[in-house]
């Protein structure tokens, strides 16, 4: 193991269970992890990162091998949690496209009084969700402000946005499937 002296020291006061150490930890390499995060991902996401990856220590203290120094490891963890974070985010924007072109796809093959049962529909759907779901929904889909512009006018973390889209997103599928089905018999009949 290459740890300096006193990383030596903090991860065995840190197996010991002494809150100091993990303080001291934090207070060391908490800025330098935010940093790291900060070429990867945006700075409220790196920020969640560097606690997460110093908490995991602190949570995994008694079963911990660092082989590295504590410094490496720690920008390690930072570094996969970000990528990890990077392809969440990907996917989930992936199959929310892929929703909401097939969407579009419906609205646009559908004659005029199927488009405004259709609409009807949505309003209604969109309607029922719980408040702060629609309006974080509303904000991101039709006024296209990011997830951390509407974080900052809701006062809540970037993470707490992404949630609430992606519930919003999940019950409105919920909510129209039965539309969608509907829709499709109809455009169907219609193209014979």
């Amino acid at each position: 193991m290459e740890h300096s002296n006193e990383d030596a020291y903090l991860l065995i006061a840190l197996r010991k269970g002494e809150v100091i150490a993990f303080d001291s930890i934090f207070k060391k390499y908490y800025p330098i992890l935010c940093a790291y995060g900060n070429r990867f991902v945006d700075n409220e996401e790196s920020k969640e990162i560097a606690g997460d990856a110093i908490l995991w220590l602190w949570e995994h203290r008694q079963t911990l091998q660092v082989e590295t120094s504590l410094g490496r490891y720690l920008l390690k963890s930072v570094y996969h949690r970000s990528l990890n974070c990077i392809k969440q985010k990907n996917l989930k924007n992936q199959a929310d496209t892929i929703f909401y072109e097939e969407m579009e796809k419906l609205i646009h093959g559908v004659e005029a009084f199927q488009f405004q049962e259709l609409s009807r529909r949505i309003k209604e759907a969109i309607d029922g969700l719980p408040t702060s779901y629609r309006e974080a929904f509303l904000m991101h889909r039709f006024t296209k402000k990011s997830y951390k512009e509407i974080a900052e006018i809701s006062g809540v973390s970037i993470k707490t946005i992404a949630y609430r889209i992606q519930q919003a997103t999940k019950l409105l599928r919920e909510d129209l499937a039965d539309l969608l089905i509907t829709t499709l018999v109809c455009v169907l009949t219609i193209i014979r």
